[in-house]
Parts: structure tokens; C-alpha cells; sequence
């Protein structure tokens, strides 16, 4: 997981167009806003994107 995508996901989640746990909504919104990244990511990491969107943290990264 990289920063690029905590910002475009960030960036979905500011736009208030949809339920960030409407997984396929949130891939329709990055898609259309140039977020490819954040669309394969999803795809390819559906249970991290659901835990980062729980808990704002990824599985890779220790809690402080």
C-alpha cells in the first residue's frame, strides 16, 4: 500500500457521492476520476481497502 492510494481514497471519501462500504460505487468513482490505481487496488485487495476504511490503518502497518 502506498500513499498515492490512501489519497485517492482519501479523495473519493471527500467527494460524499457514495457509502465508502459500496465497494463497486467507490471503483465507479475512482475510475471516473482518473483513480486507476485505487480501481486495481480494490480489485486485487477488497478485505485491506474494508479494513483501512474500519480501522484507517492497512494490515502492514503496526498500531502505535
Amino acid at each position: 500500500m502506498n500513499e498515492k492510494i490512501k489519497e485517492q481514497i482519501m479523495a473519493v471519501r471527500a467527494s460524499g457521492k457514495t457509502n465508502m462500504f459500496d465497494v463497486p460505487a467507490v471503483q465507479r468513482l475512482a475510475f471516473e476520476s482518473g483513480y486507476y490505481e485505487l480501481v486495481n487496488f480494490i480489485e486485487e485487495n477488497k478485505s485491506s481497502y474494508i479494513n483501512f476504511i474500519l480501522t484507517g490503518k492497512f494490515p502492514a502497518e503496526t498500531s502505535e
